[in-house]
């Protein structure tokens, strides 16, 4: 069928309803839902035969809902009403939850049902939810939902009698943290409730921020409402009963101000963190402790696990640098594979456009970062004495895609969706794809991924041979199906053989162009572009990370 897809964001459901839907043979296309005006022209260009709102914040106009069939993905279960519906969810520490398919009408969220889908709530913060057991939940909806309408025999369920639970918006005054009684899981559902948009907000040092995410702290104790500690740019905050790490936080906007944007705590709150202890952690960390750290390695037999999860995906020059350290202590290790990849949500995404933007020579900035990345992955690149598994339970872009296919092997869990370019930020790229990208899809696909910048399901990635593993499942069952593979890896004889192979090709491939021209040619490209003021970069960066409509840029493939 031809489905448009009418979105107020581009955001990683959209991508993925996009992508799989594609992949059953679909014809699809996508409008960014600005104004009214704008949806109008998509209709009248497309001429959909079903129309899909997998992300709206703002009702669709009548004369479209009237005259067209419109689902509307709800991340709530039937009955359940409302534009916090998650957020909610969270905060009250729902366990169980399910998303609805249903069809625009006049009241919000009161259309006839086309297909719903339950899934687990486990206590992780909001938008890993909505990338995980959510995003799983709405893709099995919308895909029974479009075979059902396809059909021209069902007749969706009507809401008529049905006992509605209306979830209003949650303002800050309901977010807000009563750091003097409230226990430690408490302010998690809170902080979890709000980790990505919009944040709490909050008094600090001081000042007003929004704090962004949370996690349990299992021995540091304290006044409640103080501040402990800092950790690799989190604080940590005491409660009642303990305390929890929060890893970001978003400086609020003073009248006649400049916009503010969310940053690594330690960032955004500068030298008000004057005095207060850096408590470091090792990279091993015992099973049975609670606190946070965003690298993390433990062994399994002959399996090293290096656990990263960085906000957003986004990898700072010190966050890459710090990974680069833990991926070198990992090869000194008698492993012979080592699997890198958080237990869940992004991969990575590559630069932190955030802390670039803020930074008080972005182009400088964005230098640092660069370089930090090519450094992390030509060490993944060079590692010629064991395997290296990229494990993708979550979403990769940009230079984090490129991190991936460094490795010998890429595993990703099936909802995971790969945007293996860089074009729609203004930039030529980096990260050794030049060499990594044609050596798996050939050169030709290659210059059709760069130049299409489609996002891409992980199913369509292994079809390509960008991935060689796609596995079902929930975030934890893939990551306990990713250790039992690499276990088994790691145990097969012809893994010697292979790493054995592994460095023949790797020093053929340096005899024939050295990976430092690979290397120094990508970087002219980009040091052009970061040290050129005109250059597009710089207005799309600032546009993506204040939220704006990108500047003058070339349309998403299928946008309207």
């Amino acid at each position: 069928m031809r489905i448009l897809l009418i979105a107020s964001a581009f955001n990683s459901l959209t991508q993925r309803v996009r992508a799989e839907l594609g992949d059953d043979g679909h014809s699809m296309a996508v409008v960014l839902a600005a104004d009214d005006a704008s949806v109008r022209t998509a209709v009248q260009r497309h001429a959909p035969q079903l129309i899909i709102a997998p992300m709206l914040r703002t009702a669709l106009p009548e004369d479209i809902w009237s005259q067209h069939v419109c689902l509307i993905v709800h991340p709530g279960p039937p009955g359940d009403r409302g534009p916090s519906s998650l957020d909610r969810a969270v905060q009250d520490g729902e366990s169980r939850w399910g998303v609805t398919v249903l069809q625009a009408d006049a009241e919000m969220d009161a259309g006839d049902i086309w297909a719903w889908e339950p899934c687990a709530l486990p206590p992780v913060a909001k938008s890993d939810l909505y990338r995980g057991e959510v995003a799983d939940a709405a893709l099995t909806a919308v895909r029974v939902a479009v075979e059902r309408y396809a059909s021209g025999t069902y007749l969706p369920m009507s809401q008529r009698g049905m006992t509605a639970r209306s979830r209003p918006f949650l303002r800050q005054p309901e977010r807000r943290i009563d750091w003097t009684s409230w226990p430690t899981e408490s302010v998690l559902r809170s902080l979890r409730a709000a980790d990505s948009q919009p944040g709490v907000l909050d008094e600090l040092l001081g000042v007003e921020c929004f704090l962004h995410g949370g996690h349990p702290e299992d021995r540091l104790r304290g006044e409640p409402g103080s501040i402990l500690a800092t950790r690799d740019e989190a604080i940590c905050r005491a409660t009642v009963d303990g305390a929890v790490w929060i890893p970001q936080a978003r400086l609020r906007r003073t009248p006649g101000g400049p916009p503010t944007i969310k940053l690594p705590a330690g960032s955004a709150l500068g030298d008000r963190l004057t005095g207060v202890p850096e408590m470091p952690a090792p990279l091993e960390l015992p099973k049975s402790r609670r606190t946070w750290r965003d690298i993390r390695y433990h062994e399994r037999s002959d399996v090293g696990f290096l656990r990263f999860s960085f906000p957003g995906g986004a990898m700072s020059t010190s966050q890459c640098r710090r990974l680069l350290a833990a991926f070198r202590f990992a090869c000194t290790r008698p492993t012979r594979v080592v699997v890198l990849g958080g237990e869940r949500d992004f991969f990575s995404n590559g630069i932190h456009l955030n802390v670039i933007e803020a930074a008080a020579d972005p182009a400088a900035e964005s230098w640092a970062n660069i370089q930090a990345m090519d450094d992390l992955v030509e060490a993944v690149l060079t590692t010629t004495d064991r395997l290296v598994v990229a494990a993708l339970a979550g979403n990769a872009a940009a230079g984090g895609a490129m991190l991936a296919l460094a490795a010998d092997e890429v595993w990703c869990r099936a909802g995971t969706v790969l945007n293996p370019h860089y074009r729609l930020m203004g930039l030529f790229g980096s990260e050794f794809w030049t060499y990594t990208l044609p050596r798996r899809v050939g050169a030709e696909v290659a210059a059709a991924l760069q130049r299409d910048a489609a996002p891409m399901s992980a199913s369509a990635a292994q079809d390509l041979g960008l991935a060689d593993r796609v596995m079902a499942g929930s975030p934890r069952e893939f990551t306990d199906e990713v250790a039992r593979l690499a276990t088994g890896l790691a145990g097969t004889s012809a893994t010697d053989r292979r790493i054995t192979d592994k460095k023949a090709a790797r020093e053929r491939d340096e005899a024939v162009r050295p990976l430092s021209v690979y290397r120094d040619e990508e970087l002219a490209r980009m040091r052009r572009t970061f040290f050129s003021p005109d250059e597009p970069y710089h207005a799309l960066r600032a546009a993506f990370v204040h939220k704006q409509p990108a500047p003058m840029r070339s349309a998403e493939p299928g946008d309207a």
